[in-house]
């Protein structure tokens, strides 16, 4: 299968700069796939997995909100954050969900802003749970 350049780069630096023959993630509109040749575009990343197709394999990640950009054939995600399911710690997000959880479940003894910062935890222990191995 054709490849593309895939640059991957999170606050903490480069995390993948390789060639690549497809990469799945979630935008804030829905999942897409980029493969080689795809138009040029510069779009808003939500919270999810997403899939890395090196040379036939398939590598699985948590993508945590940020950018996606094609250009001339490169692909450029700039992610918030960026872990591989074999790096995450699925314990730990489980313990960071059940903090959010209670939180939630208590609403009349918080903020509202510890309420928005209580679901946005969730939401992305959510995900790192669902994509750990």
């Amino acid at each position: 299968m054709s490849q593309f350049h895939l640059t991957i780069v999170t606050p903490d630096g480069a995390f993948f700069d390789g060639q690549a023959e497809r990469i799945t993630l979630r935008t804030v509109t829905g999942e897409m796939t980029v493969l080689r040749g795809h138009a040029d575009l510069v779009t808003a990343l939500g919270m999810g997995q997403a899939k890395v197709v090196v040379e036939g394999q398939t590598r699985v990640g948590a993508c945590i909100g940020g950018m996606l950009s094609v250009a001339k054939g490169d692909v450029t995600v700039v992610a918030t954050t960026f872990e591989w399911a074999d790096d995450l710690d699925k314990a730990r997000a489980e313990a960071s969900a059940r903090r959010a959880r209670t939180v939630l479940d208590n609403k009349g003894s918080h903020s509202g802003e510890e309420i928005a910062l209580a679901e946005a935890r969730l939401k992305r222990a959510l995900v790192r749970t669902g994509t750990a191995r």
